[in-house]
């Protein structure tokens, strides 16, 4: 098929676009390399691809990959209301991934105005696009985030979702919402996916497992929230990009070939885990003790999440099977490599 995935240098991004790839898709990746973390980070993720650094960075330039045949790159955000229109013109996408997104709960209440530009604008370009080009199938990245402060357990999709206690959960749930508009009234077949904590090699720097993993081999303290009394429900990424593969290929389940065109799932491990533990895991990786501050909750964050994926489990056949020490252990590996950090 080919495939359009936006966010492609980001972390699941970059993990689906390599997937992709190596099962014989066309992929054209495009990515506005923000600099909400480290672009060096997303440039060298680009390189895995076989795109060179300085020709990632010209704007709006198409791009061929050195490694891959299969692959080709754009500098492009995905609320440029000219150029994205063009670039769905130029190509004949069967399925467009969008990753693309302002990610992060914190950083929503520093910088709103990322959020509504990129999340908002830029998702609805999207949908305008997919309108436009007949586009077969939507796949759109959401959030657990949505779930707010639910306190049933585990969340599933049928929760009520109405009370958003960050600026980026609400973001999310709009896309739901604005999805679900185009698929009424313009026939548009659209997925989308609660992604539950992603972690893994070439994570995020401002996620927890990056975080805390710098921080115990470097000899630093960790900042644990809420006294340490939080659960994540943890998933390992190529559980992730397995879970999405199969909805972007597999066109032959009960779910694709319904008349409602409109599906919403959570993606996970279906497994709640105790920070405190997920923290021991790391220092049990990496052969240290970590000096813990124990900090307040934090403003629009949650106590605990757990995702109930039967939805997906039953539509698409998706079994995460990555346990959290064997993750961590990929990590860790990952991060000592590509930092040279080591505790000797």
């Amino acid at each position: 098929m080919r495939i359009l995935v936006t966010g492609c240098a980001g972390f699941i991004g970059y993990h689906l676009t390599l997937k992709l790839i190596e099962n014989g898709h066309n992929v054209m990746g495009i990515d506005n390399l923000n600099d909400y973390y480290d672009v060096r980070l997303k440039l060298d993720r680009l390189k895995e691809l076989g795109i060179d650094s300085d020709n990632a960075l010209h704007q709006n330039k198409t791009v061929a990959s050195d490694s891959f045949k299969g692959f080709k790159f754009v500098r492009m955000s995905i609320e440029d209301r000219e150029n994205l229109p063009q670039l769905f013109d130029h190509n004949h996408f069967d399925v467009v991934c969008n990753l693309a997104a302002q990610a992060g709960v914190r950083y929503s209440l520093e910088n709103p105005e990322a959020y509504v530009d990129s999340n908002i604008v830029g998702f609805l370009n999207i949908l305008e696009c997919c309108k436009n080009h007949n586009i077969e199938h939507l796949v759109y990245a959401s959030s657990s985030s949505v779930y707010g402060m639910n306190k049933k357990i585990p969340f599933n999709t049928t929760d009520s979702v109405d009370h958003p206690i960050s600026l980026y959960a609400a973001s999310k749930k709009s896309n739901e919402l604005m999805a679900h508009t185009y698929s009424h009234l313009y026939g548009i077949r659209t997925t989308g996916l609660r992604f539950f904590t992603v972690y893994g090699p070439w994570g995020r720097p401002d996620m927890a497992m990056f975080l805390f993993t710098e921080a115990i081999l470097n000899h630093k303290p960790i900042k644990v929230f809420n006294h340490g009394k939080l659960e994540r429900d943890f998933t390992y990424i190529d559980d992730i990009v397995q879970g999405i593969t199969q909805i972007v290929e597999n066109k032959h389940t009960a779910a694709y070939n319904s008349d409602n065109l409109y599906h919403l799932y959570n993606i996970g491990n279906s497994k709640s885990v105790k920070l405190l533990d997920f923290i021991e895991a790391i220092e049990d990786e990496i052969g240290l003790k970590a000096s813990k501050e124990m900090m307040p909750m934090q403003p629009g964050d949650v106590e605990k999440t757990w995702a109930d994926v039967s939805g997906l489990e039953r539509d698409y056949n998706y079994r995460p099977n990555t346990p959290i020490k064997s993750g961590v252990k990929k990590f860790v590996a990952w991060y000592k490599t590509y930092y040279g950090n080591s505790n000797e």
